[in-house]
């Protein structure tokens, strides 16, 4: 008799233990999701870039040809597919180099879209990822390079050594890479 009292008589002082210990925990949990879907929400957006090769040139010896007839109806094509001013998948920015057949490319599309093409330097593909990246995090861009520069470009947005390179009459491969703040790279190669 005199265990069962002593038993009755230590309840209800570890009770209010229980009750706090069972609070931190709770809180705990609550504070670690709470973390966590913050975490998952800032951290959730990709960077999509579109990066192709300048549109189809003239075939003159000078140093800076315009584009072609066939490469006039390809910025048009562009224009058509990228160039919806409403709805979700609209372009933030267009980078280009200095030379005019790149430029000639993306004018339909920066025409259609209302945007200024930014003139980027293509001696460094490297760099000008890294820039796009930081300059458009969470955004859609399309970058108009050229046969050199496009497999390197891909290479540093995708982090892969195995991009090929372009064919001299290849003008219709684009490549779409999904960068998200954490995480590896997504990449797809289309022709259009």
């Amino acid at each position: 008799m005199k265990n069962e009292r002593a038993s009755l008589q230590h309840r209800p002082f570890l009770i209010p233990i229980w009750l706090t210990a069972i609070a931190a925990i709770t809180a705990t949990v609550v504070f670690g999701l709470a973390v966590f879907a913050a975490w998952e929400w800032f951290t959730a957006n990709s960077t999509t870039v579109i990066v192709i090769r300048h549109a189809e040139k003239e075939t003159v010896s000078t140093a800076d040809p315009a584009l072609s007839a066939a490469g006039e109806a390809r910025a048009a094509l562009l224009a058509r597919m990228f160039g919806d001013t409403k709805g979700a998948g609209r372009l933030d920015a267009i980078y280009v180099s200095a030379t005019l057949r790149s430029r000639s490319t993306a004018a339909p599309l920066a025409g259609r879209l209302g945007l200024a093409p930014i003139v980027a330097p293509a001696d460094d593909p490297k760099e000008l990822a890294r820039r796009v990246l930081r300059e458009n995090s969470g955004r859609r861009v399309m970058v108009i390079g050229h046969i050199n520069t496009v497999p390197q470009i891909v290479s540093a947005l995708a982090d892969r050594s195995d991009i090929a390179g372009i064919d001299e009459q290849d003008f219709a491969t684009m490549y779409v890479v999904s960068v998200p703040r954490i995480g590896r790279a997504n990449l797809v190669r289309l022709s259009y």
